[in-house]
């Protein structure tokens, strides 16, 4: 394949990758709204349903949002009943993050019906070999995002 032909493949996955992160963007701020959330909220909230629990230096971490706006975000969640508080018996300064997973899933599983239905569909129209090419895509593209996020983190604190 020539330089000339690479190039214009890359351009297009380029593009396809784009136009996939933009509708990924707007129909999940669409969700959100239908949740009585923000995009971000409704982001956030993802992320600590994927833990037990954590503190909120774990989420400040694992975000790259400073403590008071990670406070802010906990206030929101919890006045929605998506998260609660607890208090550590060692150090009541330490504050826990529990996901109210119940209550999250009731207010998010219907919005996601639909599009889990579909994308089940369409992954299962792929080849095993296909399926585990785009997982490796979505995998070393994720480490990727995540070094370049540490790295603009990184800057900011400088």
């Amino acid at each position: 394949m020539s330089k000339k032909q690479t190039d214009g493949i890359i351009q297009q996955f380029r593009s396809a990758s784009r136009q996939y992160s933009d509708a990924s963007i707007f129909m999940h701020e669409a969700i959100a709204r239908k949740a009585g959330l923000t995009g971000s909220d409704h982001k956030y909230l993802g992320l600590i349903l994927q833990h037990k629990e954590l503190t909120a230096g774990d989420l400040s971490k694992l975000t790259g949002l400073t403590t008071g706006a990670v406070t802010g975000l906990i206030d929101r969640l919890e006045k929605k009943k998506l998260l609660k508080r607890q208090f550590t018996k060692d150090d009541r300064r330490k504050v826990i993050i529990v996901p109210n997973e119940e209550n999250s899933m009731k207010l998010l599983q219907p919005l996601f019906l639909e599009l889990q239905q579909k994308t089940s569909a369409l992954i299962g129209s792929f080849s095993v070999t296909e399926i585990q090419v785009i997982e490796r895509y979505f995998i070393e593209a994720t480490k990727i995002m995540k070094e370049t996020t540490v790295d603009i983190n990184n800057k900011q604190n400088d």
